[in-house]
């Protein structure tokens, strides 16, 4: 992506089913449990890299042993950093107790890290400071291991002052406003009020000590009326992770599938990660095994290895967010691949168009990396499109084409080439906008001799957000090649919205198609749309989430597409730029023909899954109107 949004957040849990001997003898290491989450994290550290943290849980130690583990850095690499301080702890008690290497029982007792379920986070953040804090997974402590709660989660909710308030109806002082503190209190509450009310009914039918209770709390524990009873306000995206000290376990997921979650069971392991590939990468294992946590439903892994899915929530229409397909998880995912691939072949017939079908007078090419894929599908169409071009040509030629010109027909190939090369190690460090403005331009380099003035340059993203890289940067850089045309095409449609469920896409203002929209409204006398709108938006200020309707929707009413896009060209051709420029963007239906399974699309149509959404985008305009550069939630 040009302008890189930064990724959303990833969780990874392994729950070892056996004792630890077995996976010492099958494997040769106690460390089997963590070394697979060190490999579910890194396969994941795409999915953000503010922070990453680790929580490891012990069976069967006695009291008095430290049963919980948790690390956690927001060093620049902190995958590594986390288990190299996990690696630099189990080496030094290897050298101080040499004799105990092979005891997995005296690991288990002494060694930290060492455990039979495991918690792991990966987090970019939307909410709240890049400190040490703010990382997960986060820890709820008691002296009670069923009361201890461990979470972590890759999400977002919409109404986190609700959430705050409602802790402070009953009676709590949050520490923070925070949502995953909220969350967690929240989760908290109820293991307390029923592990309270499971001992009273113990108490009484079997006359029993609270010592004696205990293990009979932890069999009892109903997970599922917990997570009911936490989740019953909550309006966001998420996959939530949760570890109680005694060993039970779940993964909540969203009603509407916004944000994934992925697992994996055998008689040996119960794993859970946001990215399929990941699993299946690990763990060796087919697609088919891998399958994906329903919508409003809870993986619950008992302390006993039971494993259920629960209706946690009642579910609403698949919203799945389809910027995981576009951007953010990896294409190895066979079907992530194959709908990328889509995307390019879906956009083509529009290129076609802008290029009136010279294919022999265009060059194709992308922007790395994460363009490559639709581009292939972007290379098939065009390669589909010119064998017709060369079946018309022959068949119209018939007897009267000598044997030369029909190899010269067939050997026509389109021109595909790599023109834009990311300069990774280039950091644009010093202040001034003039200057820094000068590097940004350096950021690609480009390859020179490919491109005749004759020829129009077609160059596919996969999204555009804000414009400034493109505006700055590559169009600058082709420019030099001296095309006759650039046609900047994204793969996604125009992103008008802001995204509250996870993407750190909160200011309205940072969209260059809200840019383009207003520009268009100034230059057809309609700018007074922009005070009705905001008058919208302040009067809904006062009503129920439910209540509320995107008012923002009114900004683009009067324009089509291809009006924007226009004006989005416009907007992003200097003066210095010889070329014509033209952008081409994915329509919203060919989206969902490539994605057909996840079909959540609020920015790019303002159809927001939840309540919350309309707020938080009327909330965003307010922001907006007023000059303030602060969130939206």
């Amino acid at each position: 992506m040009s302008d890189a949004i930064k990724h959303e957040c990833g969780i990874a849990m392994v729950r070892l089913l056996k004792p630890l001997q077995y996976y010492k003898d099958k494997y040769g290491t106690a460390f089997y449990g963590l070394n697979k989450m060190y490999l579910l994290m890194e396969k994941q550290h795409n999915r953000g890299q503010d922070g990453a943290g680790l929580a490891s849980i012990k069976f069967n130690v006695a009291p008095g042993t430290r049963y919980i583990s948790r690390i956690r850095s927001n060093e620049d690499q902190p995958i590594q950093d986390i288990f190299e301080q996990i690696n630099g702890r189990l080496n030094s008690i290897n050298l101080e107790f040499p004799d105990k290497i092979d005891d997995v029982q005296w690991q288990l007792n002494n060694a930290p890290y060492i455990g039979n379920l495991y918690l792991g986070h990966v987090r970019y953040g939307t909410f709240g400071k890049n400190s040490i804090e703010s990382v997960h997974p986060f820890l709820r402590q008691s002296n009670w291991m069923h009361k201890c709660l461990i979470v972590a989660g890759n999400f977002n909710m919409t109404n986190s002052k609700r959430l705050f308030n409602d802790l402070v109806e009953i009676g709590q002082h949050p520490k923070e406003m925070t949502d995953t503190v909220t969350v967690m209190e929240k989760i908290g509450h109820f293991i307390d009020d029923e592990v309270t009310k499971l001992y009273e009914k113990i108490k009484k039918e079997f006359k029993v000590s609270k010592k004696e209770a205990s293990p009979m709390i932890e069999e009892q524990i109903n997970l599922k009326k917990i997570l009911k009873k936490s989740a019953k306000n909550w309006d966001g995206g998420y996959a939530m992770a949760g570890l109680l000290g005694h060993g039970d376990a779940f993964v909540l997921r969203d009603p509407s599938g916004i944000r994934p979650a992925f697992y994996y069971a055998d008689d040996e392991v119960v794993v859970v990660a946001s990215e399929r590939p990941a699993i299946q990468t690990v763990f060796n294992v087919a697609i088919d095994d891998v399958k994906e946590i329903d919508r409003g439903h809870a993986l619950i892994i008992k302390r006993n290895g039971k494993i259920s899915m629960a209706k946690i929530k009642e579910q609403l229409p698949n919203k799945a967010c389809s910027f995981e397909r576009i951007y953010f998880s990896r294409g190895s995912d066979a079907s992530i691949y194959t709908e990328r691939k889509n995307l390019g072949k879906l956009v083509f017939p529009q290129i076609a168009e802008k290029i009136n079908g010279d294919i022999r007078n265009t060059v194709f090419s992308y922007i790395p990396n994460t363009a490559e894929t639709s581009f292939y599908g972007l290379r098939e169409a065009a390669v589909d499109y010119l064998n017709v071009q060369k079946t018309d040509a022959i068949l119209k030629g018939q007897r009267s084409l000598s044997s030369e010109k029909v190899t010269e027909i067939l050997a026509e190939i389109p021109r595909f080439e790599k023109l834009a090369i990311k300069d990774a190690k280039l950091r644009t460090f010093i202040a001034d906008d003039t200057s820094r403005d000068d590097l940004v331009a350096h950021i690609y380099d480009v390859t020179y001799g490919i491109v005749k003035p004759t020829d129009n340059l077609v160059i596919i993203d996969d999204s555009i957000v804000r414009g400034t890289t493109l505006k700055k940067s590559i169009i600058r850089i082709l420019d030099r090649l001296n095309p006759k045309k650039i046609i900047v095409v994204s793969s996604a449609p125009q992103i008008r919205y802001p995204d509250c469920y996870g993407i750190d896409m909160a200011k309205l203002g940072d969209f260059i198609a809200f840019r383009a929209a207003l520009e268009l409204l100034k230059q057809t006398n309609q700018y007074h749309i922009v005070q009705e709108v905001y008058n919208d938006c302040k009067s809904q200020q006062l009503l129920e989430d439910a209540e509320i309707k995107n008012a923002v929707l009114e900004i683009y009413r009067n324009f089509s597409d291809e009006q924007i896009s226009d004006k989005i060209a416009e907007m992003l051709k200097t003066p210095e730029i010889n070329a014509e420029v033209e952008i081409i963007f994915q329509s919203v239906e060919n989206l969902h023909i490539a994605c057909p399974n996840h079909l959540g699309d609020w920015y790019f149509t303002g159809d927001y899954p939840t309540p919350g959404g309309n707020r938080v985008v009327n909330d965003a305009f307010i922001n907006f109107y007023e000059g303030s550069d602060k969130r939206a939630y």
